[in-house]
């Protein structure tokens, strides 16, 4: 009997035993899985291009623009048109006035001539008795054609002021109009000579030293900008349009305007302009 246990103790015990060492893997198995969990492969990553959509309303917004400059020059242009016809009309009316007048005087004469000669034929014709009534008639019309020459000559003197006061208006506003032509030949003849030239290469070059290229930055940039500016070079707005770097080269661009104001004052006030165009070429 003690045999026959002891030859079936020996087997349970093995069983005993790799039902143990199975248990003891599976936790060791379960640990390790917990404390180094598996890598996860990572595909590469797409950088996604967005095309910016600000080019197109800044075309539009510079055509609108450029249609409101032509509109505002040809409203200038029919008020100039209107001065000269109004001055032209004042003219025109002036003289007639003068003409009429004149034809007035002239047939006032002819009057008092005429009334003067029934006078004197009167008075020589009438008896000595009437002498003094006549002389007395004779200073009352004396009298009256006094007055309405002094009436005449009143208004003469008005009319005169008048028209001396159109002369010197007309001539203040061709003076005005000269000036302002002169004014504007001489600005254009600045924007189009050396020293506007050197004046917006100064800025370039300043924006230029003052930018940080980005990594992502290509040989052969170029770059339009639109800078606004007030009086002493300070920088109240920028905007970056036609350009060929991506969107890290246009907010450099912009932070280098930013960094550069003030910006250069011209060598001539007359060269300053509040809104400028730029070009950035920072290779060359």
């Amino acid at each position: 009997m003690a045999a026959v246990m002891g030859e079936h103790r020996l087997p349970l015990l093995w069983s005993l035993l790799l039902h143990g060492a199975l248990a003891l893997g599976i936790v060791l198995s379960a640990k390790i899985s917990f404390d180094h969990p598996p890598q996860v492969a990572l595909g590469p990553s797409i950088d996604a291009v967005a095309v910016d959509s600000k080019i197109l309303k800044n075309l539009e917004d510079r055509k609108q623009a450029q249609a409101e400059a032509r509109e505002r020059k040809a409203a200038q242009e029919r008020q100039r048109v209107q001065d000269e016809e109004r001055a032209k009309a004042a003219a025109a009316q002036a003289e007639q006035q003068a003409q009429q007048l004149a034809t007035e005087q002239a047939a006032a004469a002819q009057r008092a001539a005429a009334a003067q000669a029934a006078t004197q034929k009167a008075t020589a014709v009438a008896a000595k008795a009437a002498a003094a009534k006549a002389a007395a008639v004779k200073q009352q019309q004396v009298s009256k054609a006094h007055a309405a020459a002094e009436e005449h000559e009143a208004a003469d003197a008005v009319k005169a002021a008048a028209a001396a006061q159109d002369q010197k208006l007309r001539a203040q506003r061709e003076s005005e109009l000269r000036r302002q032509l002169a004014d504007e030949e001489r600005v254009s003849a600045l924007q189009s000579g050396p020293l506007q030239k050197s004046y917006i290469a100064s800025i370039q070059n300043r924006i230029t030293r003052a930018w940080l290229k980005p990594a992502s930055a290509r040989p052969g940039i170029v770059c339009r900008i639109e800078v606004t500016q007030i009086a002493g070079g300070e920088v109240t707005k920028v905007r970056v349009t036609d350009c060929n770097g991506d969107e890290a080269v246009r907010q450099s661009i912009e932070n280098a305007v930013y960094r550069a104001s003030p910006l250069p004052e011209p060598p001539d006030p007359a060269l300053f302009q509040r809104n400028l165009t730029l070009v950035f070429k920072p290779n060359e």
